[in-house]
């Protein structure tokens, strides 16, 4: 069936599970799309479509010997290139990596593979997952499936742009500065960065870390909530309560939800609060779709919590996180140019932060979180842009400047992005619409352990408005 691809998440798995469909038959039209439309944006850099295929086999067997099937039986997917995939060449986009094949493979891996779902590869992102363009000197760029001379976003850009051109129907990814919100805009899908503790990161270098998150984009609330009942759930390996747990996620695909935003309290808050420069097309779009949502019943003021904090907290965490993950490798290769400047700049940041500086941040965090628990103790949801910019030329490192105002470093452009982050707010990027055939995604951000609500309520205005049914023309 030459149409299988085009068929979301819950739909796919629905036919493989009543054997309508057969997982060689699925993996065979995921395969021929990517040989068909991969070129054009350079998204799948590695392809095990061998291994792929016995285990499309031994799927079938199993669905023809009866009995109960995993939730995510028979799906294929290529995964980020910086999540360890056992027996998979696992990159992360750099050339001292290059021919790494790991022994283990992430936990968000394992739970994905537990669940049935089929390997296929691995999606593209920059060097380390170090910023929202996917580019690296290992497989080159990836490119915008609405224009692949424009960039993907990043870091999960691979992911993004596999899931837009119906290469795959869940994509998985990371998230620090915004690396599955940025991408999930810039290639009209959804992308969410859960909140703390409900997608633990194994293994991982400090336990204790909660900047970082890792997650799923889909093509519709549905198809990233089933994405989200398989991955989400509390790991001993990890000290942090799990808020929201898979069945809390499966119970909106068999719970219908709210059919409007009545009653729902949204602050508009474009620069975030804090005058961070949005392009005046992306702006437009966020305050037209406002209207949308007051059409679907919500109240609209324009609020935002206090962020003024945010910025340190993000940058000192950030820098800290990315010192304790890659100090060694930076050390090693600081003059040979083997690992990208901005790696080595954030490292290095880390590396020189003072005592003063971690308990300056420890008590930001403190203030901030104090701020966005009484913000929203009167609101439910925050709208925002997702990215402050349209997409860039793909020879572009990082964009230097954003109406009229001029960008330092190679984070500047994340800021609608890297401000939620340091809430830790579950952030969802929903396609919010087109500017000319470009697409603009908004960010929608709930009170922390919120993920299930934040989901339903973007349900209604994703029905309402249908921006992600429009794929990109290859």
């Amino acid at each position: 069936m030459s149409t299988l691809h085009e068929l979301g998440l819950v739909e796919l798995t629905r036919m493989l599970r009543s054997r309508e469909v057969s997982a060689r038959e699925v993996l065979a039209d995921h395969l021929e799309r990517i040989e068909r439309v991969n070129p054009a944006v350079n998204a799948v850099v590695t392809l095990v479509a061998e291994r792929a295929t016995e285990q499309a086999a031994q799927a079938d067997e199993r669905a023809a010997a009866g009995g109960p099937l995993p939730a995510l039986h028979g799906i294929p997917m290529t995964h980020k290139d910086t999540h360890s995939t056992e027996g998979i060449r696992t990159t992360s986009g750099s050339p001292l990596m290059a021919d790494l094949v790991p022994t283990h493979s992430d936990l968000v891996v394992r739970r994905l593979w537990d669940a049935g779902a089929i390997a296929t590869g691995k999606n593209n992102t920059p060097e380390f997952a170090a910023g929202s363009h996917t580019f690296n000197p290992v497989f080159g760029a990836t490119g915008n499936p609405y224009d692949p001379a424009l960039s993907a976003g990043g870091s999960s850009g691979g992911a993004a742009a596999a899931l837009a051109t119906r290469m795959q129907a869940l994509a998985d990814g990371s998230d620090m500065g915004g690396s599955l919100r940025n991408p999930a805009a810039w290639c009209n899908v959804l992308g969410l960065r859960p909140s703390q503790g409900v997608v633990p990161i194994v293994p991982s270098a400090n336990p204790e870390a909660w900047l970082g998150k890792q997650g799923l984009m889909a093509r519709s609330v549905d198809d990233l909530a089933l994405g989200m009942f398989v991955v989400a759930g509390p790991d001993p390996a990890v000290p942090a309560a799990c808020p929201a747990d898979g069945p809390a996620f499966a119970a909106l695909l068999t719970d219908e939800g709210p059919t409007d935003l009545s009653g729902v309290r949204v602050g508009l808050a474009v620069d975030l609060g804090l005058g961070v420069p949005v392009d005046a097309a992306v702006r437009r779009v966020v305050e037209e779709q406002a209207r949308v949502l007051e059409s679907l019943g919500a109240t609209v003021e324009e609020s935002a919590p206090d962020l003024s904090d945010a910025d340190e907290v993000f940058d000192v965490t950030r820098a800290f996180d990315m010192a304790t993950n890659l100090r060694r490798v930076v050390a090693e290769h600081r003059d040979d140019g083997k690992v990208k400047e901005d790696v080595v700049w954030n490292v290095t940041r880390g590396l020189e932060l003072t005592a003063e500086q971690l308990m300056s941040a420890a008590e930001a965090r403190r203030r901030l979180d104090a701020g966005v628990r009484r913000w929203f103790g009167d609101h439910d949801l925050l709208l925002t842009p997702t990215v402050q910019t349209m997409p860039f030329p793909v020879e572009q490192r990082w964009p230097t400047e954003i109406d009229g105002v001029q960008l330092e470093t190679y984070l500047d452009w994340m800021r609608s992005c890297s401000l939620i982050s340091a809430t830790r707010c579950p952030a969802l990027s929903v396609p919010g619409g087109f500017v000319d055939g470009l697409p603009v995604g908004l960010q929608l951000v709930a009170a922390p352990g919120a993920d299930v609500r934040l989901l339903a309520l973007a349900r209604v205005y994703e029905r309402a408005t249908g921006f992600a049914a429009t794929a990109p023309d290859l």
